[in-house]
């Protein structure tokens, strides 16, 4: 009889567990849903809050209009013909030149409905023009400018942070080992270096590795002229990322370690690790196992956000190296009210903070099994 209900008891599972799998899938679909559209407002917020800061609630308008109306100026002092005209006709001429540049650049509008207009463009990258920035090439297209200066930017600040990150972490992981012996110490002891910003041991290396020795060069991202062949153009380029990069490294690499090292030695002192060292489990496989596996989340997270701040890049720093990149482009942008490339660099620094965030729930989930799927129900 007992061998005659097992075919029964089988099939009254299937349907159970379809079911569980059927609800895991809803709540993971209004999950999705729900994050995704909270992300978006908050993109939506953000977004417009720093229009409304870049404009300063409108003041910027009367700075664009006196720069307008100095412009014209300039062009009637410049223009032989223009300068013959009566005061009245020079009048009429202005007052006209200065409606048709309103106009075109919305200033006619009331800044309240101008804001939701921009917000709209800005979200969908739709940036238009630079007012006063204009790129090495000559475009003012705000895409073309930021996207001008996004590539030094990656290719130096990715440098420098994936060399610090990775450093930080293995050598951080050494040291949880090693505490309280004389590398330890030393570390502990640098670890107020990284109070200091990149930029001022910037100042310090160019003045020993090239005013003193001569042996990298002082600034730039290649030699002028540039070399014509890529292997040349891509020793140059090295050459020159040599000093920024090492002066990034500087500042941040021993406060690095010293947050990890911390980290990590209050994982080490764990029972579960103390247990592993009683069975006689090897330094290496209690790192993996029972170190490295429960923490994993906090470095994947670690390393997201180091990633997604790459682009912005450092703006005193590039100044200090004249290096061609984002950051010096923000600068100059703040500086000269530019408000169309304030608010593109901030869009698309949310979206990819927004993606970040969305896409590290499910990395969270696939890593630490104690993760759940919306903080309850079944794992994920």
């Amino acid at each position: 009889m007992a061998e005659a209900t097992l075919p029964l008891q089988s099939g009254a599972e299937a349907p159970v567990k379809r079911q569980a799998s059927s609800s895991a899938l809803v709540r993971l679909t209004n999950y999705t849903l729900v994050k995704l559209a909270t992300l978006l407002v908050t993109v939506v917020i953000s977004v417009y809050l720093t229009i409304l800061i870049a404009n300063m609630g409108g003041y910027v308008d009367e700075i664009r209009r006196g720069q307008i109306q100095e412009a014209i100026n300039q062009q009637i002092l410049n223009n032989p013909q223009l300068r013959t005209l009566s005061q009245a006709e020079r009048t009429k001429y202005i007052e006209e030149q200065v409606r048709i540049e309103e106009e075109r650049i919305g200033l006619n509008r009331p800044f309240i409905v101008r804001s939701f207009s921009y917000l709209t463009h800005a979200l969908t990258l739709n940036l238009g023009r630079a007012e006063q920035i204009s790129s090495d090439s000559g475009s003012r297209q705000v895409r073309l400018v930021i996207l001008e200066r996004l590539a030094p930017t990656l290719l130096l600040f990715a440098a420098a942070n994936l060399i610090t990150f990775f450093l930080s972490v293995f050598f951080a992981l050494y040291l949880s080992r090693k505490y309280g012996s004389l590398v330890d110490k030393l570390v502990v002891m640098l670890s107020p270096t990284s109070a200091a910003p990149g930029w001022f041991y910037g100042l310090f290396l160019i003045l020993i590795f090239a005013a003193e020795l001569g042996i990298l060069p002082f600034d730039g991202m290649v030699d002028a002229p540039p070399p014509p062949t890529l292997i040349p153009y891509a020793l140059s380029l090295l050459k020159h990322m040599v000093l920024p990069v090492a002066a990034w490294t500087i500042s941040t690499i021993f406060g690095a370690i010293f947050a990890w090292r911390t980290f990590f030695l209050i994982y080490s002192s764990e029972d579960y690790v103390e247990m592993a060292k009683a069975k006689g489990l090897s330094s290496r496989e209690i790192e993996r196992r029972y170190i490295l596996h429960p923490t994993m989340p906090n470095i994947i997270t670690t390393f997201a956000l180091t990633l997604i701040t790459l682009w912005q890049g450092a703006p005193i720093l590039e100044t200090v190296f004249n290096w061609p990149g984002l950051g010096r482009l923000i600068l100059r942008a703040i500086g000269q009210y530019d408000t169309p490339v304030i608010v593109g660099v901030t869009v698309i620094f949310a979206y990819l903070l927004a993606i970040t965030v969305f896409l590290l729930d499910f990395i969270y989930a696939l890593v630490d099994p104690r993760v759940k799927v919306g903080g309850g129900g079944q794992k994920a």
